[in-house]
């Protein structure tokens, strides 16, 4: 039990920084990234293409020939594969360097021609890992970047393949980019709620009674809604941030939708709050059952104590060594037949008397 309950440790999440000094801009690929394949999804509102491990070849072919263009990178690992994707669709060198940076903070960035997103997804439910996903959209493209393969956008793909009219097909790049925004905020439901559940559950065994495991249980709760608030609110400004400003390349119908995603943002904040707020009061709880656990198992020590301490004086003096031949004050209790079965029947009636006393005081 112990052992498989044991607390986990986790590696904390580090922003990578190119050398003091670098030029801005400088892109330096982790020693630990996974190698970069490309999916490109080629979308118009009558049909779709999707080529799996595409090469720029695929991209300077069909780029021109699509009204909406999704390029999705996984893995970090190919820089010049990473530069040259940024030529082709002029993005913010700045940006591509907070791309391999992983470990930024949610935010949105304004450029001429395209917006930079980044947002924080939960890539693994049981370890709590969390990953990076870099969004570009301008006019007639989005271009995301994952640390590692696995990601909330299948959703997003099956929409696309549909053979029914959708917005996906019918509306531009910025109405695709809010849908993969709005995939990875939806995706922290399942977590919080299953972490909600568990709150649950420890609370109502915590009723019946206390165990060492669930204070082990609660501080790890809190701890993963601690790590969850300070993603969520700043991937709420950030969502904001998209809402009000006045960018050409994000139409008036499309920033409706983001709004909704804002909503689902907060929605999780107030989710993971009041988390926060239960484990508190749990764990405060499970401190006052355990102080009190420990001062009613002190009582009953007590209690016994008190019930022999009468006992043991008794046997005491019945255990001297007393002579009743030398006079008639040398206890010639000693010398009685029935001496021995009295004895024990006195000390019997002085424990269930004591014991009486108690439970008429209320303490036992």
């Amino acid at each position: 039990m112990e052992k498989a309950e044991a607390v986990k440790k986790r590696a904390p999440v580090k922003t990578r920084r190119p050398p003091v000094g670098a030029s801005p801009g400088t892109l330096i690929a982790d020693p630990a990234a996974r190698r970069s394949e490309l999916r490109l999804t080629l979308i118009s509102p009558q049909k779709f293409k999707t080529i799996e491990n595409a090469s720029i070849d695929d991209l300077n072919t069909h780029c021109d020939k699509w009204p909406v263009i999704w390029l999705d990178c996984t893995g970090l690992a190919n820089i010049p594969l990473i530069e040259e994707i940024g030529r082709i669709f002029s993005l913010h060198p700045l940006a591509l360097e907070d791309v391999v940076n992983t470990g930024q903070r949610p935010k949105v960035d304004f450029f001429e021609d395209h917006a930079f997103v980044v947002v924080r997804m939960i890539d693994d439910v049981t370890s709590h890992r969390y990953e990076q996903i870099a969004v570009f959209f301008g006019k007639n493209f989005v271009v995301t970047f994952q640390e590692r393969e696995g990601d909330p956008f299948n959703p997003v793909r099956k929409r696309i393949e549909s053979s029914a009219p959708n917005r996906l097909r019918a509306r531009g790049a910025d109405y695709l980019a809010y849908a993969l925004i709005d995939a990875v905020v939806d995706s922290y439901f399942p977590p919080i709620e299953a972490a909600g559940d568990m709150v649950d559950g420890i609370e109502d065994e915590m009723l019946h009674t206390t165990h060492k495991h669930q204070m082990r249980q609660l501080h790890e709760l809190r701890r993963d809604a601690n790590v969850l608030k300070g993603v969520l609110w700043p991937m709420r400004d950030a969502l904001a941030t998209l809402i009000r400003n006045d960018v050409p390349y994000v139409k008036a119908e499309t920033k409706i939708f983001l709004n909704d995603t804002l909503d689902h943002s907060l929605r999780l904040i107030e989710l993971v709050e009041t988390q926060r707020d239960m484990l508190t009061g749990l764990i405060e709880m499970h401190l006052s059952l355990s102080q009190a656990r420990t001062n009613d198992v002190i009582s009953y020590l007590t209690i016994v104590s008190v019930i022999f301490m009468p006992l043991t004086f008794l046997v005491g003096i019945w255990g001297m060594n007393f002579d009743p031949e030398s006079s008639p004050w040398n206890m010639p209790e000693l010398k009685a037949y029935y001496g021995y079965p009295a004895s024990l029947l006195f000390m019997a009636l002085v424990a269930f008397g004591l014991i009486a006393f108690f439970k008429w005081k209320k303490w036992l």
